[in-house]
């Protein structure tokens, strides 16, 4: 019994200190056994944070044309030491007012950095709220959006800030009102407003002694269709605002509108045309008169002409049809006319053109080739576009000279 004890533990020992087995060529490897359950993992390499101090900026009430400067701090929160160094690659604010200084680039782990905005507040009034985007290699927060917020006012509030009196063309003269509210602390006295444009004018009443006041705005006749513009210039009494400055156009509408707009041609398509072809006009009343249309016509035989109302004595559609084959001589223009019951638009005429051809290929035949050899294909030049240079002649075949020549000389 001892001998086989002893003869088990021999073996055992030797399989213990034997190499281990290498695979046979040609079979598999032996799968690897799995590790111990309670292996450790290896350590995760630490990756960059962005934290900001303030995200969110109220800079309170600010008077309309100061800017809003401020400066958000962030902090790379990474264990120190651990190299992971975060990079901010990108600040985008949400619009052309506010803008991004020069903002720290790289930050190592437990250090600060800055990130400079300025907002400009002229022409805002009340409540503002502004996004800046910040775009960084944090793997949790690539993108942190921060935001501005606060209140903007003016030392003078004007309503609407733009004016406009829109007239058509039978009227004599047009007006709208616009409010001119103080918000400084002491009252203020107006002059009575004056124009660069004798064609408005502006009268001041005072709805609150030294805070609140009404300007009334009017044409002055005669008026000519289209549209102008004017200023209108209000002195004060404060050194802060010495001068109110109030804008306004004045758009008078024409007796007709034509559709294309005049003078406009309408163009048909190159000739000769493969088919018949339709054009229209759209002629548009603007008067409070009601509007007949006759004698419609286009000065060249075989063009239909067709009018069609649309809404009665307002809106009309002339349908100009041509011919199959129809083709103008080149510089050539026709015009479409009608005859108008408005006393200040008694003739409608739209020129009518028709479109150039566009210019055929041109084939350059090359030149030739010496010793009989056919020449390569055409090169076909486009209108527009460099010629393309011919190809290079092939060199001439070196003379042969037979045996029995050279046994003459």
């Amino acid at each position: 019994m001892l001998s086989l004890f002893a003869m088990v533990s021999a073996s055992a020992l030797l399989y213990a200190q034997a190499p281990a087995v290498q695979p046979l060529p040609g079979l598999p490897a032996p799968a690897p056994q799995p590790s111990a359950p309670n292996a450790p993992a290896p350590a995760a390499t630490p990756s960059p944070t962005i934290q900001f101090e303030t995200p969110i900026y109220d800079f309170g009430r600010m008077k309309s044309g100061d800017p809003v400067k401020y400066s958000y701090i962030f902090t790379n929160t990474a264990p120190v030491g651990c190299g992971a160094i975060l990079e901010v690659t990108h600040v985008q604010p949400s619009c052309g007012c506010t803008t991004a200084g020069d903002w720290t680039r790289k930050v190592e782990p437990g250090k600060t950095g800055t990130i400079p905005i300025q907002f400009n507040t002229a022409n805002y009034n009340g409540g503002v709220l502004k996004q800046i985007t910040v775009t960084c290699n944090d793997s949790a927060h690539p993108n942190v959006v921060l935001q501005l917020k606060g209140t903007v006012w003016k030392l003078i509030d004007i309503a609407p800030p733009y004016s406009g009196i829109t007239l058509g063309p039978d009227a004599t003269s047009g007006s709208t009102s616009v409010r001119i509210t103080s918000n400084m602390e002491e009252p203020i006295n107006l002059s009575q407003p004056e124009s660069n444009n004798r064609q408005v004018t502006g009268v001041l009443t005072t709805n609150r002694p030294g805070k609140d006041f009404q300007v009334l705005l009017s044409t002055v006749p005669p008026l000519n269709p289209g549209t102008f513009t004017a200023e209108i210039s209000i002195k004060t009494d404060s050194t802060n605002m010495p001068v109110i400055k109030v804008p306004v156009w004045v758009n008078i509408q024409p007796v007709i509108n034509l559709t294309p707009p005049s003078p406009t041609p309408v163009v048909v398509p190159p000739g000769p045309l493969p088919n018949k072809t339709a054009q229209s006009i759209r002629i548009q009343n603007n008067s409070t008169n009601t509007m007949r249309l006759s004698e419609a016509a286009i000065d060249m035989p075989g063009i239909e002409v067709e009018i069609r109302e649309l809404q009665p004595g307002r809106i009309f559609d002339a349908q100009l049809t041509f011919p199959e084959g129809f083709q103008l001589e080149p510089g050539k223009q026709l015009a479409f006319t009608a005859k108008s019951s408005l006393a200040q638009y008694p003739l409608i005429k739209v020129p009518v053109i028709q479109a150039p051809r566009p210019a055929p290929n041109i084939k350059v035949m090359p030149p030739p080739l010496p010793g009989g050899q056919p020449p390569p294909a055409p090169i076909i030049n486009r209108p527009g576009f460099p010629p393309r240079p011919a190809p290079p002649a092939a060199p001439a075949a070196a003379p042969t000279t037979s045996a029995s020549q050279a046994g003459a000389h």
